[in-house]
């Protein structure tokens, strides 16, 4: 959920309806002392290969590139970059989750059908259970992100639910 992806380059009105679930999941998430983990695109100007796809967006340093302010991270939690798609590549994440003795990650935020389900992907294939609060992710459009959440399902075994069903399992 960083600014380019909200109200910046590559924005999109569908994200605000995103973040008072987002909100809501991250301060039960805390209370529950469950490891909370930002990932955010940071990318090198005129270097990052996403960008014979896609306009300049989430540079390294940049407005764009930081956490939206209402779900800015608070100490305690943990924040790693990215350039590529999948939180994991090249990130450090499956040594951070393996540290903290996690075995079921919970992906939220944006882009349901790209980013969203290439970190499923990698999840999946080092062994980690996938759960997506369908109200705490979001694509372009209804049928990319609906197309998204039944492929993880079907082929990742992704559970589908409602942020209010993640929190009533934290409790």
């Amino acid at each position: 959920m960083i600014n380019d992806f909200v109200s910046g380059a590559l924005g999109s009105e569908r994200a605000l309806r995103i973040i008072d679930p987002l909100r809501e999941l991250l301060r039960r998430a805390r209370e529950g002392r469950i490891p909370v983990i930002y990932i955010s695109d940071a990318h090198l100007p005129e270097v990052d290969r996403e960008f014979e796809l896609w306009p300049s967006h989430a540079l390294e340093g940049s407005w764009g590139a930081e956490v939206i302010e209402e779900l800015r991270p608070e100490a305690g939690d943990y924040h790693l970059n990215k350039r590529r798609y999948s939180a994991f590549y090249a990130t450090g994440l499956d040594l951070l989750l393996r540290e903290l003795g996690v075995d079921t990650v919970i992906l939220t935020g944006l882009v349901t059908n790209i980013c969203i389900q290439h970190t499923a992907a990698d999840a999946f294939f080092r062994g980690y259970k996938v759960v997506i609060p369908r109200d705490c992710v979001e694509a372009p459009t209804q049928e990319e992100q609906e197309a998204a959440l039944r492929y993880m399902e079907r082929v990742y075994g992704a559970k589908v639910v409602s942020s209010k069903e993640v929190v009533t399992a934290l409790q």
